[in-house]
């Protein structure tokens, strides 16, 4: 049996959600220009520790909806909250990590994971110490030298991982990280991002075009409809056990069911955009 969730508000006496929207909209234009709205009210929720991921047809607006939850974009109408408290401006409790690489170029692999900790203040020595740690736990330890053209693209996406982890933040904000990645090699960042997330269980909110991705790392996965206004349509529970290997767990008959309930209504929305677009 697959589990839908029902999306509602906030039990009274909860402990509040770590990403709350409620009612949240975005638009564009105005003035002289049509107004476009790309997300019809949605509300969402992502408890404290809690996996979820975000799927949907091309354009859909899911990275919209995480650059509201990341400051970057104001909605139209509804607000954003961030373990119970308005969001106002850029979110402090959250690391962002971008599809494309953000690091220096003319910076090492150590120094652009330290530099997230000196820009806070931090003392360069402590910075780097702390920097040689992480890309410990990334596997990096030989490739601290090394500037970014100098590493794989799975390499500088471990890199980007440390430096967003370096700074503890509460919240996980991830939008297609590893999309520009092969096959193997984004299966082993999966892998390794569960691995480096089970030991203090972030919120994270994850955004991927591919399904089986959003199943083998998520607790929930969430279904958006074709734009515009495009809103969500889908919540499901995925009860895969956990510590997960994410090519192993692609085996679990109970991942084909979960693939196979989710593609039945995710399918219809990526087939509107498509014609959409054609």
């Amino acid at each position: 049996m697959v589990v839908l969730r029902v999306i509602e508000r906030d039990a009274p006496g909860a402990k509040p959600p770590a990403v709350a929207l409620d009612a949240v909209s975005i638009a564009y234009g105005g003035g002289a220009q049509p107004v476009y709205e790309a997300v019809a009210p949605t509300t969402l929720r992502v408890a404290e520790s809690e996996f979820v991921a975000i799927v949907g047809p091309t354009g859909c607006g899911k990275s919209t909806l995480l650059n509201a939850a990341a400051g970057l974009l104001k909605p139209a109408s509804g607000a954003v909250s961030i373990f119970g408290e308005p969001l106002s401006g850029l979110n402090g409790k959250a690391g962002y990590l971008f599809q494309q690489d953000a690091l220096m170029p003319w910076k090492t692999a150590l120094e652009n994971v330290a530099i997230a900790l000196e820009v806070g203040g931090m003392a360069s020595a402590e910075a780097r110490k702390q920097a040689k740690a992480w890309l410990a736990r990334v596997g990096l330890s030989a490739f601290a030298d090394r500037y970014p053209h100098q590493l794989s693209g799975g390499q500088r996406k471990r890199v980007g991982l440390a430096q967003v982890l370096i700074r503890d933040p509460k919240i996980l904000l991830m939008d297609e990280p590893f999309g520009p990645l092969d096959a193997q090699t984004r299966q082993i960042m999966g892998t390794l991002l569960l691995d480096l997330w089970a030991t203090d269980r972030k919120a994270v909110l994850f955004v991927t075009h591919d399904l089986e991705e959003a199943i083998a790392l998520a607790d929930r996965v969430v279904i958006m409809s074709c734009g515009p206004k495009a809103r969500i349509i889908g919540d499901h529970a995925i009860d895969l056990p956990r510590p997960r290997d994410v090519a192993e767990v692609r085996l679990d008959p109970r991942f084909h069911t979960l693939h196979r309930a989710i593609w039945s209504e995710l399918r219809d929305e990526v087939t509107k955009a498509y014609g959409a677009a054609t």
